[in-house]
């Protein structure tokens, strides 16, 4: 199979779909792997390294998209890729469709097959693709707002630790899930007080027991999101709802009752955000203020670490890349049903019913695509 790995273009996006490692792998396979000069050097791949595992790079891009049959990325297309899918090409990237009407009917337009890394599932009912990401950003969502709770930053001013004599930040964690515990871990690890808000008493057991009540876990309401508006100097949005648009869980309103200063960190910004206020940012402009509270909504966090988010990410989703290469797409989520969720558009027509139902449309089942 023909594969592409275009460079990122996303604002301050620096990861690779594909390491050396996972090109030897496929050209080993005897694939065609051509990835675009300058892919890999954000992460720290040089073309020499993808050279010697057998690659082919390319300069022109116009010819990368239109010799490749399976690109692989990591961020969901931006509009002048968008405008180079046809429909010979199967993508494999982030796409987080109910967030953006937009780029669902870019897709739909172009009859590309499209595969989010996202909505891919595993045996346990996780998301085994997203969650390597979900960890660096809960991990990285403290180290963010830390930094956005300073003063020259716009923050109050606050020190997550506290010192001898000065009581630590209070920072609340809503979601329970990989991002809200790597948060919550992180947080604890700086030293503040800790609390986490998630509707599962199940998963609040869970995480009581694992942090051995270090980290106060709380049954989410209104009741318990206004108290933790009104005392927080941060709060994390973490919460997910596979492949569908985040809830708006804290109002502009609420705004009023925060501490001046306190900083809100929305992880959710990439399914839409779970704060009314957010929009998204980027790692070249990454806060702004509503109400006199600083907001973080940096929509590709793990690209500031993109060394380690590259190598978190091809990981996992490698197995998945060689069962497409070796066996198509269609025969690939025929053998795998965790495979098949992933599938969010094929040949004009959405496939992921939580993405129709975002927009209006209609879906046809992922399983009738595959078995055209």
């Amino acid at each position: 199979m023909r594969i592409a790995v275009p460079k990122e273009i996303k604002n301050h996006e620096y990861r690779v779909a594909l390491t050396p490692t996972g090109a030897r792998e496929l050209t080993g396979r005897g694939h065609q792997v051509t990835v675009q000069t300058g892919a890999g050097e954000g992460a720290g791949f040089a073309d020499r390294d993808y050279e010697a595992a057998g690659a082919r790079i390319e300069v022109d891009v116009a010819a990368l998209w239109q010799n490749a049959e399976l690109i692989l990325k990591v961020k969901e297309p931006q509009a002048e890729e968008v405008a180079r899918l046809t429909p010979q090409h199967t993508l494999f990237t982030y796409l987080h469709l109910a967030a953006e009407e937009s780029l669902t009917q870019g897709l739909i337009k172009s009859g590309a097959t499209c595969i989010a890394y996202e909505t891919i599932t595993d045996a346990k009912g996780g998301l085994p693709l997203l969650a390597p990401m979900s960890t660096v950003a809960g991990r990285m969502a403290v180290q963010a707002g830390a930094h956005s709770l300073e003063k020259a930053q716009g923050g109050a001013g606050v020190l997550l630790p506290g010192v001898p004599g000065v009581a630590p930040g209070k920072v609340t964690v809503i979601g329970g899930g990989v991002v809200g515990e790597n948060a919550a871990r992180m947080a604890l690890g700086l030293g503040a007080e800790v609390t986490i808000l998630d509707k599962s008493i199940a998963r609040l057991e869970v995480l009581d027991d694992r942090y051995q009540g270090r980290i106060k876990t709380v049954y989410s309401t209104a009741d318990a999101l206004d108290e933790a508006a009104k005392t927080a100097d941060m709060i994390i949005g973490a919460v997910l709802i596979p492949g569908a648009a985040a809830p708006k869980l804290i109002t502009r309103a609420m705004l009023a009752d925060m501490q001046p200063g306190s900083v809100l960190v929305d992880v959710a910004i990439d399914q839409g955000g779970c704060f009314e206020t957010s929009r998204p940012t980027t790692h070249a402009e990454p806060t702004y203020i509503v109400d006199g509270i600083v907001h973080y909504c940096v929509a590709n966090m793990p690209g500031a670490v993109a060394r380690t988010s590259t190598l978190g990410l091809t990981n996992a989703t490698l197995p998945f890349v060689l069962d497409l290469a070796d066996k198509g797409w269609q025969q690939a989520l025929r053998d795998n049903p965790h495979f098949l969720p992933g599938l969010n558009v094929h040949d004009g027509q959405v496939t992921y019913a939580a993405v129709a139902d975002a927009f209006g449309l209609t879906s046809i089942d992922p399983a009738e695509a595959v078995n055209r």
